[in-house]
């Protein structure tokens, strides 16, 4: 079966080179100019991925991030954006983008972004649950709870919780981290990570539950029972 990604990106000559790599790769895509093409795409027919640029006219790609994510669309998302700054990657992220790629780049990171997206969006394990003390990870139906509050959680999200889950007490490290979750390992100063396990705490802590994620410094991110 053939991948469908959605594409985005304003300046004609890049959507359509893009667009024509892409399709020699094998996949099949469907490529608009503005965040209103993403939103009448995606009411026609679901993609696989969204590829989607941070500067567009009118409804840029932060603004269809966020809606899409409200309306719980939960296709991954990979934002492009020619903005080096952290603090516009953070915000991206912050919106609800599984990913950015920062322009320039070169065709086969984009390649890699995607293919990793893919393998993220497909879930072909039989049905498994995963315990911590008071939560509860459904691998199969990816679905989480805090006692008997289920976690409202993005794909990205749940994919690191469950990461953590499965190697409840262990110690993972940053760069293990990001290779798992991302296929990609964004270096030391990077503030990706960061950002996803604030979301999580913030979920897992409503009204001032044990902290379960734990942080060890210099190394990285560990979940156990408190």
């Amino acid at each position: 079966m053939v991948s469908r990604i959605l594409y985005a990106e304003d300046d004609r000559a890049t959507r359509e080179s893009i667009t024509r790599a892409l399709e020699l790769e094998g996949y099949e895509v469907h490529s608009v100019a503005d965040g209103t093409g993403v939103f009448e795409a995606v009411a026609r027919q679901p993609a696989d991925v969204i590829v989607l640029d941070l500067m567009m006219p009118h409804v840029g790609g932060l603004t269809v991030c966020r809606r899409l994510r409200a309306g719980e669309n939960r296709t991954p998302i990979l934002m492009v954006t020619a903005r080096t700054e952290v603090s516009d990657r953070v915000a991206g992220l912050d919106a609800g983008a599984d990913d950015y790629l920062p322009k320039p780049f070169a065709l086969d990171e984009l390649f890699a972004r995607v293919r990793a997206l893919m393998r993220r969006g497909r879930y072909d394990e039989p049905d498994r649950r995963l315990r911590a003390a008071d939560l509860l990870v459904d691998e199969g139906a990816r679905r989480a709870w805090r006692g008997d509050r289920e976690l409202e959680l993005t794909k990205t999200e749940f994919d690191l919780l469950q990461l953590l889950t499965r190697n409840a007490g262990v110690v993972l490290s940053h760069s293990t981290i990001y290779g798992r979750i991302w296929d990609y390992d964004f270096g030391p100063d990077s503030k990706a990570l960061a950002v996803y396990v604030g979301y999580l705490r913030r979920k897992l802590e409503v009204d001032g539950a044990a902290r379960l994620i734990h942080t060890v410094r210099g190394v990285g991110y560990t979940l156990r029972e408190p």
